[in-house]
């Protein structure tokens, strides 16, 4: 008997009478498995930048959940004060070029990269920024879209919406939706992409199922990087990467309040809030990023399955020891890597 039919056979007979009794007992065979601790070494198939990444501890206040609108005011501007002094430098590296506006009274940053392509001179992404809907206010929140224009060679919108705990849900959806809106009054729907990672991520995809809802034509593609697309939390990778992830670390930590100050009371599971629950039927082709370590790479894996049973064209790039949108640190090879094979993703699909 062959080696793999040998195995097969064996795995049958295993499995057969463990099903058997699961059953009679009519529950799981192990509801959960308990794993030993052990020490997670940084591995060394990464470059050196990423793998400096990998290795560096829990964010200070990562299970700290603010307990009142003062405190979560408090670390929104905390957010936006640690990076503000490094944006001229970011802005001089990348070579891009970033602008203050408004679009249908929505603040918006328009990023422009030094080299713009001739391919991609009408062509336009709108960018709408991660930091659990919450945190990254003003142009902190660009950072995405300067890398954006920088490896990909478009010109970026990148939407400041409006945040809690003074504005939750609908008002960033609203944002967006009233910025994806006007640009249609400009540009060929084809020419443009939505895209943006974690809280963007998810707010992509509502904004599509938004536009769909008001007969609104759909962009021509879209990136969702790393999309924070269920906030109730349902997918294995929030148990399983569970303090493997050094970014968000557990879904135990703010990551949990700031689903519930933006969702203000209503239901999790709305669509618009948690877009895993919407109809992807008629999406746009899409490209999604994640890494093996990352928090929410069962929301990536779900919105690609999903996309694919709408038969959506959708490709999925997952990076090796990145935790939660590691993907978007500059300096990092890999973050080269990612933005460029979105940029290719994104150069065949529009028009």
């Amino acid at each position: 008997m062959p080696l793999l039919r040998r195995r097969l056979v064996l795995t049958v007979a295993l499995a057969v009478p463990a099903l058997a009794r699961a059953r009679e007992a009519a529950v799981p065979v192990e509801a959960a498995r308990s794993i030993p601790a052990r020490p997670l070494p940084v591995p060394g198939t990464v470059s050196p930048a990423l793998q400096a990444l990998i290795g560096a501890p829990y964010p200070p206040g990562w299970d700290t959940v603010p307990v009142d609108a003062a405190g979560w005011r408090a670390l929104q501007t905390a957010s936006s004060a640690a990076m503000a002094p490094h944006l001229p430098a970011l802005r001089a590296a990348l070579r891009v070029q970033v602008e203050r506006s408004s679009i249908a009274g929505v603040p918006v940053f328009v990023i422009t990269p030094d080299i713009l392509p001739p391919a991609n001179r009408d062509r336009l992404l709108l960018h709408l920024h991660g930091g659990g809907y919450v945190l990254f206010p003003g142009e902190v929140g660009a950072g995405e879209a300067m890398l954006m224009a920088s490896h990909g060679g478009f010109r970026c919108v990148s939407v400041d919406y409006r945040m809690p705990p003074d504005h939750p849900f609908p008002a960033a959806l609203n944002d967006a939706s009233a910025v994806w809106r006007a640009l249609l009054g400009q540009r060929d729907r084809r020419r443009m992409a939505i895209f943006g990672s974690s809280a963007g991520g998810g707010l992509t995809l509502a904004t599509l199922l938004r536009a769909r809802q008001e007969d609104l034509p759909l962009p021509g593609a879209i990136a969702p990087g790393t999309p924070w697309c269920d906030l109730a939390g349902a997918g294995d990778s929030l148990q399983a990467n569970a303090f493997v992830d050094n970014v968000l670390v557990s879904g135990s930590g703010w990551l949990a309040g700031a689903a519930r100050l933006y969702a203000g009371g209503r239901n999790l599971a709305d669509p618009l809030i948690s877009p895993i629950h919407g109809d992807f039927t008629g999406f746009p082709p899409a490209i999604l990023t994640s890494g093996t370590r990352d928090l929410l790479l069962s929301d990536t894996v779900r919105v690609h399955r999903k996309l694919r049973q709408a038969g959506v064209v959708a490709e999925l790039q997952v990076f090796e020891g990145q935790s939660h949108a590691q993907f978007i640190s500059p300096g990092v090879p890999e973050t080269t890597e990612a933005f460029r094979e979105i940029a290719l993703f994104l150069d065949r699909h529009l028009l």
